[in-house]
């Protein structure tokens, strides 16, 4: 059962930004991720900010960004034209992100912000858990951890981020605009989401009174060569165990001239494979080529009791997905 809470209709992202100055405020819109939360006793606003109705759902395609107003359904995102034309990695990674009911009335903006399906976070039958309740311990450590972290963990938390988006959004070197009392900012993906360090119940570094706007994706040669494989456990509908977005661009003699990956399922935000992409640069785009980066990746991957197996899942994983987006047989 809920705590009494407060519910006001923002007008415009201003009052949305007003509204939300108020400690303990939170934002709803699709709430296909933060209505199940709140049912179960991991949100406790005491204000409810309606922004449903605000004007930030459009998808405008300009000559240097593709911008996603941050209201935009992930069915609409999914099926742009331009999105499916000029950044299939991201269109593909929406279309797994979940059901087709959920997908129309999902946002990006909120799934910008999705919590991790750890047990251990969603069962507060489990009284260890840090990023439930900060310092009571990380039950997954020594319990049962197949789906948790391999690369950025810390003691305090293994847990990991469930968006397929924001993995194919890190790899497209995304931009998240959000709009504060001091007004708008932006954030580079990969300064959005945060590793677990001492604090855990912090996910990303959007501060309480600030609000999504759009996500901008600038044009760039690769995106339109990008590619999104999703390791799950059934086709029907599941969390990825192991995700891989990979974007890339070839010169005339098959010579790797940029490209960019992320994983998912791995780490407790979109973990970008700097190393590997370093390791790619100015090589051969081939088999051998993509195993050396995929190596030289996971060498400091740390695996657990239950998930070891994701660390040579990974590496499988980078190569496939490489193979597939330069279009070579597997």
């Amino acid at each position: 059962m809920t705590s009494p809470f407060a519910y006001a209709r923002a007008t415009d992202e201003q009052d949305a930004v007003r509204l939300a100055a108020q400690p303990g405020t939170a934002f709803l819109a699709g709430g296909t991720d933060f209505l199940p939360l709140w049912k179960a006793g991991l949100a406790a606003p005491s204000r409810v900010i309606d922004i449903g109705r605000l004007a930030l759902d459009r998808i405008e395609v300009r000559d240097d960004v593709v911008v996603i107003g941050a209201l935009a359904r992930l069915a609409d995102a999914a099926g742009h034209p331009s999105i499916r034309r000029e950044l299939p990695g991201l269109a593909q990674a929406l279309l797994a992100s979940a059901s087709p009911q959920v997908r129309n009335m999902a946002t990006v903006g909120g799934n910008l912000m999705q919590r991790t399906r750890c047990y251990y976070f969603y069962d507060p039958a489990f009284p260890q858990c840090n990023k439930r309740n900060p310092g009571s311990g990380c039950g997954a450590l020594q319990g049962y951890n197949r789906i948790h972290a391999i690369l950025g963990q810390s003691e305090q938390c293994i847990a990991t981020n469930p968006s397929d988006m924001n993995v194919a959004l890190a790899a497209l070197d995304a931009v998240v605009r959000v709009q504060g009392p001091k007004g708008e900012r932006e954030i580079p993906i990969a300064d959005f989401h945060r590793l677990p360090g001492s604090t855990p119940n912090v996910d990303t570094n959007l501060k309480e009174d600030e609000l999504i706007t759009a996500v901008d994706l600038p044009a760039t040669p690769f995106a339109t060569r990008s590619h999104y494989l999703k390791m799950r456990d059934r086709a029907s509908y599941a969390f990825a165990i192991v995700s891989v977005a990979a974007a890339i661009e070839i010169d005339a003699g098959n010579k790797i001239t940029a490209v960019r990956l992320a994983l998912g399922g791995v780490a407790h935000k979109p973990w970008r494979a700097q190393k590997a992409e370093q390791q790619l640069l100015g090589k051969t785009a081939d088999g051998k080529t993509f195993q050396a980066a995929a190596e030289e990746e996971l060498a400091a991957a740390k695996g657990y009791a239950h998930n070891e197996f994701k660390i040579e899942l990974a590496k499988r994983s980078i190569v496939r997905a490489l193979t597939t987006v330069m279009g070579m047989p597997s």
